[in-house]
């Protein structure tokens, strides 16, 4: 496909409005705190777009819609809408603490509930994490979707999508971040609902898409799905949600840098509502995708939903879907290079190497390793390209930090008692076990051996394994070896952590919404 001159011109309007906010709105950043949280002034309604814009990238675009197509069907939002609730959940319950104690990183609250030892480990685990799979995975999947619809060389487009997010987040750090979410966010959300409602003219109305599509339009799949059985969203998934709502920085970082309680609960309840809208901007269209185009589709799942913009936008309209496109996976890029790079310079430059830093120089590494990183990640996203599902590569390999950081942390909350041992082991055990779960049960190791076929477990039940083998074994530290007394956590003073009705009254509408999607796509 190629652009015409209005095209390329409202692409470049759209990022130099956004890029322009976005540094004007951060060029007084003079401290670590005005650059890796904002000040914590942000208020609820840029908490909840800035999620959804970090969140929805390419990933989503691109590997979820491909899951649409493919057998998952519409179960693929399971995702979103588990994260929904779960979203709404933590807001009531893990989101007060945060708050409360005042931290720059999820690290950080480990070393005041176990000791220093725990935030190392998990600051380099979650560094590794970000820059070798998240970051790749969602440069990658972005640069795919640009070269399948508008024909641009993977290798180009991924420098592009990488250029473009690290000159506002190295200058303004997450204030920048979240006023560009604000176009990026609405832009990605209108183009989604946009695509949607054209294919869905195209596949001739919402009776004949369901009707043509009614086994795809399920929410819960049998036991033996290969990719997302039902027994995999009731078990794994809600681990995966607590990890990635409530423990991730990726996300947490918003709600960290909030100016009230009641603005960081609002956002993120604003931000599962947004949630809901998933489902049709993003998976129905890559179902539609196989119903018009079912020859490309199977030649690649992960081509749907730009094989649907390529085959169905109008010249004149490509440059905004282009835009949006390609904010999607900036907005997610420059938040993942934000957090990646908190996290190194205060959880590992300022607490193991230089306490005594001045804010100069922890403004200036944070920005030096915003470039490192993405350029790291850019030298590695080519290298995907023979990978079968961009989606399920990034999930599956999450799977080694999900269950050790959710053991640590609940294992944390819910026994006032368990030693610094306890935590130290949950995240250094949690990705050995993990690793045997994959290679026992998915390499065929009980092939041929009586009642083998009980061994072979979906992901996410390898992830729910894990977690309850850690459990155990937390379990036997703290019985040998209790503290003597709880550890006392930072309290900031100036923070009110009473819940107003508002809020509690807009969570309930959220899990009532996400409940009647269940039941009409049961």
């Amino acid at each position: 496909m190629n652009l015409q001159l209005i095209d390329v011109f409202i692409f470049l309007l759209f990022f130099a409005v956004v890029v322009g906010v976005s540094i004007c709105k951060s060029r007084r950043e003079k401290t670590s705190e005005d650059f890796f949280l904002a000040g914590r002034g942000l208020s609820w309604p840029f908490i909840g777009l800035s999620i959804v814009a970090a969140n929805i990238s390419t990933e989503q675009f691109v590997g979820m819609s491909g899951q649409g197509a493919g057998s998952t069907g519409l179960a693929v939002s399971n995702w979103q809408l588990i994260g929904s609730i779960g979203i709404v959940l933590i807001a009531f319950t893990l989101l007060p603490r945060f708050l409360r104690s005042g931290i720059y990183t999820m690290p950080e609250f480990l070393e005041y509930r176990y000791n220093s030892t725990a935030r190392a480990i998990m600051a380099l685990i979650t560094v590794l994490i970000y820059v070798g799979v998240l970051l790749t995975g969602v440069l990658y999947s972005g640069g795919l979707t640009l070269k399948t619809i508008f024909g641009m060389d993977l290798v180009q487009a991924v420098w592009l999508i990488g250029f473009i997010a690290t000159i506002y987040t190295a200058f303004g750090g997450l204030r920048a971040i979240v006023w560009a979410d604000l176009f990026q966010g609405a832009a990605l959300i209108l183009g989604g609902l946009f695509t949607f409602w054209i294919g869905l003219k195209s596949c001739g109305g919402w009776q004949v898409f369901t009707e043509v599509n009614s086994a795809k339009l399920h929410m819960i799949l049998p036991a033996g799905h290969e990719s997302l059985p039902w027994t995999g969203v009731v078990s794994g998934m809600w681990i995966v949600t607590i990890y990635y709502c409530g423990l991730n920085q990726f996300i947490v970082q918003r709600n960290l840098a909030a100016r009230t309680l009641r603005d960081g609960q609002l956002g993120v309840i604003f931000a599962g509502a947004l949630w809901l809208i998933i489902p049709f901007a993003i998976v129905m269209p890559g179902i539609m995708a196989s119903q018009l185009f079912p020859a490309q589709v199977a030649a690649s799942p992960d081509s749907a939903y730009p094989t649907l913009i390529r085959e169905l936008i109008k010249p004149g309209i490509r440059g905004m879907m282009f835009a949006a496109i390609a904010g999607a996976v900036i907005s997610s890029l420059a938040s993942l290079l934000n957090s990646a790079s908190t996290i190194f310079t205060m959880d590992v430059y300022h607490r193991m190497f230089d306490r005594s830093a001045p804010q100069k120089r922890l403004l200036l590494l944070g920005r030096l390793l915003t470039v490192v990183f993405v350029t790291i990640a850019c030298l590695a996203a080519p290298l995907l390209e023979k990978n079968e599902s961009v989606f399920q590569f990034i999930q599956q390999f999450q799977g080694y930090v999900w269950p050790g950081v959710v053991a640590a942390f609940l294992f944390g909350f819910l026994v006032p008692r368990a030693p610094g041992a306890a935590g130290v082991t949950a995240l250094a055990a949690g990705p050995l076990l993990y690793g045997i779960f994959q290679y026992f049960t998915r390499q065929g190791f009980f092939a041929g051996v009586p009642g083998g076929a009980l061994f072979q477990m979906n992901f996410l039940t390898q992830v729910l394994c894990s977690f309850l083998f850690l459990c155990l074994i937390l379990g036997l530290i703290t019985l040998i070896s209790p503290l003597s007394a709880p550890r006392k956590l930072p309290v900031r003073e100036d923070m009110d952590i009473n819940t107003c009705p508002a809020v509690k009254f807009a969570g309930a509408a959220v899990i009532m919404l996400i409940m009647l999607f269940y039941i009409v796509f049961w």
